[in-house]
């Protein structure tokens, strides 16, 4: 369960502030399928980058399973983000010249995870999204939808509880989207992952179990809200 109590970011000093989170309260129950979205500047992605604990507000409160991340030290919210979370972009973020096996394998790399172990987590990940065949080719020759599909692979790879995706088909054609879209709520379903999907897309919300609509940093509106 994530459950997100009053929260408020505000940029800016004296009389030029401006909430670009503004007392924004809700839940997820573990498990669902969300959607938070809204035009450009609506506050979709600083409230992302909160929830996830890669940035911090102002003021509110955000539990994890009961758990308030924001009392954490820095250093145990990324330990605590590094276990329980992962994250996919719109840009893909694959490293080119490296195989799809060492983009897949960089965050049990970090994790500490023994090469053992690795090889087998990655190999899992890869057949995962059907890419299996393309373990040892260079990111940097995958097409597109390619590309993001490994990135669905190393975003799953260490098992998150917890999957952020920020406009994750934006740069694939209609089709190529729809077939990470089914890879993310099928993974989902499958294990237990709550996905937290960030969209302008209405199409792609509507997929959604929970949807959040921001703006101008207020929720405007909500559709299956617990």
């Amino acid at each position: 369960m994530i459950e997100v109590t009053n929260l408020v970011k505000t940029y800016g000093k004296k009389d030029n502030t401006f909430n670009a989170v503004d007392d924004v309260t809700f839940s997820i129950p573990t498990g669902k399928s969300v959607a938070i979205l809204g035009k450009s500047g609506s506050g979709k992605s600083t409230l992302m980058h909160i929830m996830s604990g890669l940035d911090k507000p102002t003021s509110g409160s955000i539990l994890i399973d009961g758990k308030d991340i924001l009392s954490l030290k820095q250093k145990d919210i990324d330990s605590f983000r590094s276990k329980k979370m992962s994250f996919i972009f719109q840009s893909f973020f694959v490293q080119a010249k490296e195989s799809c096996y060492d983009n897949v394998s960089l965050p049990l790399e970090i994790a500490k995870i023994s090469y053992s172990r690795r090889k087998k987590m990655i190999e899992a990940a890869l057949a995962a999204v059907d890419m299996s065949e393309k373990i040892n080719a260079k990111a940097g020759e995958l097409s597109g939808g390619q590309k993001q599909r490994l990135a669905v692979a190393r975003a799953i790879v260490n098992s998150p509880k917890i999957l952020f995706a920020d406009e994750p088909t934006g740069n694939l054609d209609s089709v190529t989207g729809g077939m990470v879209e089914n890879l993310l709520f099928n993974y989902s379903k499958e294990n237990n992952v709550t996905l937290i999907i960030v969209t302008h897309d209405a199409d792609l919300a509507k997929r959604c179990e929970i949807q959040i609509h921001l703006k101008d940093g207020k929720i405007d509106s909500t559709r299956g809200i617990i």
